[in-house]
């Protein structure tokens, strides 16, 4: 039986599949895009949704270059900046796995490593920018959350160089380091408004309802610090929750749950620093806030099997993403963790031996060179330094070291919807 159905071709869109850091997405130039996608709205959301191959029930994103998990599900639309002394804007998508919903609320610090090589590849840099050998400091305008980030991208023979010999936990391959500098990423503190603590505190109690926690029929009330620097993160205590710290994917993501236990703690935690006005708002806002739990240094074997002494570390941190636990560390997970770990007070510093980490400075002003701490492939090494404005906190740097690479590039094909 034939069908009498117009079956429209597909449309392709030249696009460069790229690792940065322990992520992987989509990178776009702008005016590549289809012209109705070069805007922000439906269009584009519907695009991007059709690449990744979302949503999927699934949850496979088979028919996508998606890879069914929050680190594989990601997109970046890249131009030339429309800000004085950026060289690149760029704008960061997460796409949902088993929704038709793309979050355009936060940043993906583990992709911003690859932002600044993609921008040089694209030819979005100027050429005088570029050395013929050494390091090509770009300047990137974070359009999700209006904040600058340094990428410091080594050149040879005046292309990128992506092989050497820099191991990241959580990535089989060593590869090219790439530093990146993220420039006064918390919220700045203004009269009247709370600032980088959107609760105006250091430490928060969150009550979990009744059935949450342990099958309690009374409601359970968990100390959490909520902090805005990188992306919007809310940390409690391992313990107070029943986990030791250590805890691996396999520990978490298999128990729905301590999997709904974590969704009602950051929904709550996400009214209480008000991004959202109720909690049923979360769930069209799955990639902020972010949550995590920290304990205070301990050994284990980490996801490869490497064995992680706490000797090595300051303190765990453990976070989900996108409802689930992440296999290594967001990469803007990782500037609010540095920026807590060197402020006193938050649980993040406490679980941190109580201020050990304050290598310098003085009550208003803070910094650690390098804080380690362990997340389920490994560690991760994050410099921060923070300072009292007006008796409040904010961060001016938060530091770290990252790679990225070209996984393949041409053309990304979708079915021509337009």
């Amino acid at each position: 039986m034939t069908s009498n159905k117009v079956h429209l071709p597909q449309i392709k869109v030249p696009a460069t599949y790229m690792r940065g850091g322990t992520s992987k997405g989509v990178f776009f130039s702008l005016t590549d895009l289809p012209q109705a996608a070069q805007v922000a709205g439906a269009a584009r959301d519907a695009l991007l949704l059709r690449v990744i191959g979302s949503p999927d029930p699934y949850g496979k994103q088979t028919d996508g270059m998606g890879g069914a998990t929050s680190s594989t599900s990601k997109t970046v639309i890249l131009s030339k900046s429309t800000q004085a002394d950026h060289d690149v804007d760029y704008l960061f998508g997460q796409v949902a796995i088993d929704k038709a919903f793309v979050d355009w609320s936060g940043n993906c610090g583990n992709l911003s490593a690859a932002v600044g090589a993609f921008a040089i590849h694209a030819g979005l840099v100027d050429a005088s920018r570029i050395p013929e050998n050494g390091i090509a400091v770009i300047r990137i305008w974070q359009a999700n959350i209006s904040k600058t980030i340094i990428a410091h991208v080594p050149i040879t023979h005046g292309e990128v160089q992506e092989t050497g010999d820099f191991e990241l936990d959580g990535v089989t391959f060593p590869a090219a380091e790439i530093g990146v500098d993220f420039i006064d990423p918390a919220d700045k503190p203004k009269e009247g408004e709370p600032g980088m603590f959107p609760t105006g505190n250091l430490v928060d109690e969150i009550e979990l309802p009744p059935g949450m926690f342990n099958n309690s029929l009374e409601p359970r009330k968990i100390k959490a610090t909520m902090i805005n620097a990188g992306i919007p993160t809310i940390f409690v205590n391992a313990e107070d929750i029943g986990y030791r710290g250590d805890e691996l994917q396999e520990a978490i993501n298999g128990d729905a749950k301590a999997l709904e236990m974590f969704e009602s703690l950051r929904a709550i935690g996400a009214v209480q620093m008000g991004l959202i006005q109720h909690v049923d708002e979360a769930q069209s806002r799955q990639h902020t806030p972010k949550i995590a739990f920290v304990s205070p240094a301990s050994s284990y074997t980490s996801s490869s099997g490497k064995q992680v002494e706490h000797s090595h570390i300051d303190f765990n941190v453990r976070a989900l993403s996108m409802g689930k636990l992440h296999h290594a560390m967001m990469g803007t997970a990782a500037v609010a963790i540095g920026t807590a770990a060197v402020i006193p007070g938050t649980l993040v510093n406490l679980a941190a031996s109580s201020g050990t980490l304050i290598k310098t400075g003085t009550k208003a002003s803070s910094q650690a060179d390098s804080v380690c701490f362990g997340h389920p492939s490994g560690t991760l090494k994050v410099g921060a330094a923070a300072e009292q404005v007006d008796s409040q906190w904010t961060v001016t740097k938060v530091s770290m070291s990252r790679s990225a690479r070209i996984l393949m590039q041409g053309w990304v094909r979708v079915p021509d919807e337009s």
